[in-house]
C-alpha cells in the first residue's frame, strides 16, 4: 500500500511541474519514514554522509574554472587559433566550430558553457561567411554536448561519485568516445560546406594566434596529465584548474578584473546551489535502496527477462533516451545509475564502458525536446524560436545515435586509453 501512496505522490508532483530536488527529497524522506523503522532522521545523517566527501569539491571548482575562462576571452583566442589552422581545408569554418567546441570543453566540462562561449563568438562568424543558420545552430549545440563527455566533465564526476567507479579512468574512457564524434561531426561538416573556402594558410596569422591562445592550450593536458601521472588527485586538479585560470585570465591576458571574477565566483554558487541538494536527496535515497538489497532484487527479477549483454544494452539505451528527454543529464545519472550498474555488472558489462555509454546517451537529451538545455540555451544566445533550433539539430542528433551506436558496440573504444 505505501508503495502506490509513494508513487501517486511522485506523479502528483509530476504533473504539478515541481522540480526534481522536490521529487527526490519526498521519496527519500518518506521511505525514510515509513520503512526505516519509522525514524526519518536517518536521512538526515545520510544526507550529511552524501555531501562530506573530498571528491564533491571538484563539482564547484571545475564550474568555477569554466566560468572564468568564458567569461574572459580564452574561447576568442582557441576559436581565433583553430580558424587559422582550418582555413585551406573546405568548410573550413564549420570544421573550426566542432574543433573550437572540442577544444573548449576540454576546460570547461559543461556543455551550456562551451555553447555559450563557443556559439557567442562562432555563429555570427558562420552566418557572414555564408554558412545557413540550421547548420551553423545545429553544429554549435551538438559540439557544445562534447563538454560533458571530454574529460574534465561534470556528469561523469557525479556517476564515477555515485556508483563508486574510478573517476579517473571514465575520465580516460571519455578520450576515445569524444574523438568518434568530433570525427563525426567534423566529416558533416566538411562535406556538408565542402564549396565554402576562405583561403590558403597564413603562417605569420598561425603564429600570432597560437601565441594569443598559447597560454590556454596546455590547461587540459596540465590538468589531465597531473591526475594520471599522480601528481595530484581530481579534486586537486580541479584547483589547479581554477589556478591556472584565474593566473591567464586575470593576471597574464588581463581580460578580467578582480570585480568581475568576484561576479563569476558569486554566479557560480548560484549555479551550483541547486545542485547539491537534488545530489544529497538522491545518494541518500541510493543508500536506503541499496541497504533494502533493491537492486539486488531488480537484477533477480529482470535475469529472466534479459537473457544477453545485447538485450541489456538495447533496452538501457531506450530507457536513457526516453529520460534524457525530460530531466537534465546531472539528476538523470543520480537517479538511474545507482540502478543501471548493477544491471550492467550482471551482465559483465564494464562498468566504465557503461558509464560512458550513459553518459553519452543522456547527452543526446541536451539536443531533444521538449527540456532539451542546449535547445533552451540556443533560443536566448541566439534568439530563434524554439521549432528553428529543433529543426537544426535533428540531422546531429541522427549523428549522435550512430555515434552512441558505435561507442555502444565496440566498448574498446572507451576502454582502450584506460587499459
Amino acid at each position: 500500500m505505501e508503495i502506490w501512496i509513494l508513487i501517486a505522490a511522485i506523479v502528483a508532483l509530476a504533473f504539478l511541474r515541481q522540480p526534481v530536488l522536490v521529487l527526490l527529497g519526498v521519496a527519500a524522506l518518506f521511505v525514510y519514514a515509513v520503512w526505516n523503522d519509522g525514524r526519518p532522521e536517518y536521512a538526515l545523517y545520510d544526507v550529511w554522509f552524501a555531501v562530506n566527501q573530498d571528491v564533491l569539491l571538484a563539482i564547484p571548482l571545475f564550474v568555477l574554472a569554466g566560468a572564468v575562462m568564458s567569461a574572459g576571452a580564452i574561447a576568442e583566442r582557441i576559436i581565433a587559433f583553430m580558424r587559422e589552422l582550418t582555413r585551406p581545408i573546405p568548410g573550413g569554418l564549420a570544421l573550426a566550430a566542432v574543433l573550437s567546441c572540442a577544444g573548449f570543453a576540454a576546460i570547461s566540462g559543461s556543455a551550456a558553457v562551451t555553447l555559450l562561449a563557443v556559439g557567442g563568438i562562432m555563429y555570427r562568424a558562420l552566418i557572414e561567411c555564408g554558412y545557413s543558420k540550421t547548420f551553423s545552430i545545429g553544429a554549435l549545440c551538438a559540439g557544445g554536448v562534447l563538454g560533458i563527455i571530454i574529460p574534465p566533465s561534470i556528469p561523469l564526476i557525479l556517476y564515477g561519485y555515485i556508483t563508486q567507479v574510478s573517476i579517473s579512468q571514465l575520465f580516460l574512457a571519455g578520450i576515445g568516445p569524444a574523438l568518434v564524434l568530433i570525427a563525426i561531426f567534423s566529416v558533416y561538416a566538411v562535406v556538408l560546406n565542402r564549396k565554402n573556402r576562405e583561403g590558403g594558410w597564413r603562417p605569420k596569422q598561425i603564429v600570432r594566434a597560437f601565441g594569443r591562445a598559447g597560454f590556454a592550450l596546455p590547461v587540459p593536458f596540465v590538468i589531465l596529465g597531473g591526475i594520471y601521472s599522480g601528481v595530484f588527485t581530481v579534486t586537486e586538479a580541479a584547483a589547479v584548474a581554477v589556478a591556472l585560470a584565474v593566473i591567464v585570465e586575470v593576471f597574464i591576458h588581463r581580460d578580467l578584473s578582480f570585480i568581475q571574477l568576484k561576479d563569476v565566483a558569486v554566479d557560480s554558487a548560484k549555479l551550483l546551489g541547486s545542485l547539491y541538494p537534488i545530489l544529497a536527496f538522491a545518494f541518500a535515497l541510493n543508500v536506503f535502496l541499496t541497504a533494502e538489497g533493491v537492486p539486488q532484487a531488480l537484477v533477480a527479477e529482470l535475469a529472466d527477462v534479459i537473457s544477453s549483454p545485447f538485450e541489456f544494452l538495447i533496452a538501457a539505451n531506450i530507457l536513457l533516451l526516453a529520460v534524457g528527454m525530460i530531466i537534465d543529464v546531472g539528476s538523470a545519472t543520480l537517479v538511474l545509475a545507482p540502478l543501471l550498474q548493477p544491471l550492467a555488472d550482471s551482465q559483465d558489462i564494464h562498468p566504465v564502458h557503461f558509464g560512458i555509454m550513459m553518459i553519452v546517451n543522456l547527452g543526446i537529451g541536451y539536443l531533444t525536446p521538449p527540456l532539451g538545455l542546449n535547445l533552451i540555451v540556443a533560443m536566448a544566445a541566439f534568439r530563434e524560436s524554439f521549432w528553428t533550433v529543433t529543426k537544426a539539430v535533428l540531422p546531429f542528433i541522427g549523428l549522435m545515435l550512430v555515434g552512441l551506436w558505435i561507442i555502444a558496440a565496440f566498448p574498446q573504444i572507451a576502454l582502450y586509453f584506460v587499459r
